[in-house]
Protein backbone atom coordinates (compact mmCIF):
# COMPACT_ATOMS: atom_id res chain seq x y z
CA UNK A 1 0.00 0.00 0.00
CA UNK A 2 2.39 2.65 -1.18
CA UNK A 3 -0.37 4.97 -2.40
CA UNK A 4 -3.46 4.58 -0.16
CA UNK A 5 -6.64 6.51 -0.93
CA UNK A 6 -7.75 6.61 2.71
CA UNK A 7 -5.86 6.92 5.99
CA UNK A 8 -7.92 5.72 8.97
CA UNK A 9 -6.44 6.54 12.39
CA UNK A 10 -8.07 5.16 15.55
CA UNK A 11 -6.73 6.92 18.66
CA UNK A 12 -3.27 7.43 17.12
CA UNK A 13 -2.04 9.37 20.17
CA UNK A 14 -3.00 6.70 22.72
CA UNK A 15 -0.02 5.73 24.84
CA UNK A 16 2.24 8.48 23.55
CA UNK A 17 4.03 10.84 25.88
CA UNK A 18 3.87 14.59 25.26
CA UNK A 19 6.86 14.63 22.90
CA UNK A 20 5.53 11.67 20.94
CA UNK A 21 2.08 13.24 20.65
CA UNK A 22 3.51 16.53 19.40
CA UNK A 23 5.67 14.72 16.82
CA UNK A 24 2.60 12.80 15.64
CA UNK A 25 0.55 16.01 15.39
CA UNK A 26 3.31 17.67 13.37
CA UNK A 27 3.19 14.78 10.89
CA UNK A 28 -0.62 14.76 10.75
CA UNK A 29 -0.67 18.53 10.21
CA UNK A 30 1.73 18.15 7.28
CA UNK A 31 -0.54 15.47 5.82
CA UNK A 32 -3.62 17.66 6.27
CA UNK A 33 -1.85 20.50 4.43
CA UNK A 34 -0.71 18.26 1.55
CA UNK A 35 -3.26 18.25 -1.30
CA UNK A 36 -1.77 14.98 -2.62
CA UNK A 37 -2.14 13.15 0.72
CA UNK A 38 -4.90 10.57 1.11
CA UNK A 39 -8.22 11.49 2.70
CA UNK A 40 -7.85 11.04 6.47
CA UNK A 41 -10.33 10.02 9.14
CA UNK A 42 -9.19 10.20 12.74
CA UNK A 43 -10.98 8.93 15.83
CA UNK A 44 -10.05 10.54 19.14
CA UNK A 45 -11.54 11.38 22.52
CA UNK A 46 -9.09 14.26 23.02
CA UNK A 47 -9.57 17.57 21.20
CA UNK A 48 -5.90 18.34 21.97
CA UNK A 49 -5.04 15.66 19.39
CA UNK A 50 -6.84 17.36 16.49
CA UNK A 51 -4.09 18.45 14.11
CA UNK A 52 -4.15 21.82 12.39
CA UNK A 53 -5.63 21.53 8.92
CA UNK A 54 -8.52 19.25 9.89
CA UNK A 55 -11.64 20.68 8.27
CA UNK A 56 -14.62 18.66 9.54
CA UNK A 57 -15.80 17.04 12.75
CA UNK A 58 -18.34 14.39 13.71
CA UNK A 59 -19.31 14.14 17.39
CA UNK A 60 -20.89 10.87 18.57
CA UNK A 61 -22.40 9.74 21.85
CA UNK A 62 -23.76 6.24 22.28
CA UNK A 63 -23.59 5.67 18.53
CA UNK A 64 -25.77 8.72 17.79
CA UNK A 65 -24.67 11.87 16.01
CA UNK A 66 -24.56 14.88 18.33
CA UNK A 67 -23.19 17.31 15.73
CA UNK A 68 -21.36 17.27 12.40
CA UNK A 69 -19.92 19.88 10.11
CA UNK A 70 -17.02 22.26 9.66
CA UNK A 71 -14.65 22.03 12.63
CA UNK A 72 -14.87 25.64 13.80
CA UNK A 73 -18.68 25.63 13.66
CA UNK A 74 -19.11 22.21 15.25
CA UNK A 75 -16.51 22.12 18.04
CA UNK A 76 -18.46 24.29 20.49
CA UNK A 77 -18.92 24.27 24.25
CA UNK A 78 -22.53 23.13 23.83
CA UNK A 79 -21.80 20.33 21.35
CA UNK A 80 -18.81 18.95 23.25
CA UNK A 81 -20.70 19.17 26.56
CA UNK A 82 -23.58 17.18 25.07
CA UNK A 83 -21.12 14.64 23.67
CA UNK A 84 -19.40 13.95 26.99
CA UNK A 85 -22.35 14.58 29.30
CA UNK A 86 -20.68 17.30 31.35
CA UNK A 87 -20.13 21.04 31.09
CA UNK A 88 -17.01 21.69 29.05
CA UNK A 89 -15.27 24.78 27.76
CA UNK A 90 -13.47 24.60 24.42
CA UNK A 91 -10.59 26.91 23.56
CA UNK A 92 -8.52 27.36 20.42
CA UNK A 93 -5.08 28.88 20.07
CA UNK A 94 -2.99 28.83 16.87
CA UNK A 95 -5.19 26.12 15.28
CA UNK A 96 -4.84 23.86 18.34
CA UNK A 97 -7.77 22.95 20.55
CA UNK A 98 -8.22 22.22 24.24
CA UNK A 99 -11.19 21.37 26.46
CA UNK A 100 -11.67 21.61 30.20
CA UNK A 101 -14.48 20.91 32.59
CA UNK A 102 -16.31 24.02 33.71
CA UNK A 103 -15.64 24.29 37.46
CA UNK A 104 -18.66 23.98 39.70
CA UNK A 105 -19.28 26.70 42.25
CA UNK A 106 -17.21 26.17 45.38
CA UNK A 107 -18.60 26.94 48.79
CA UNK A 108 -16.54 29.24 50.98
CA UNK A 109 -15.10 27.51 53.99
CA UNK A 110 -15.37 29.02 57.37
Amino acid sequence: MTDPELLLLDEPGAGLDLAGREALLETLTALADDPTAPTSIMVTHHVEEIPAGITHLLLLRGGKVIAAGPLRETLTNENLSRTFGMRLQVTEHDDRWAARAVPTARHAEG
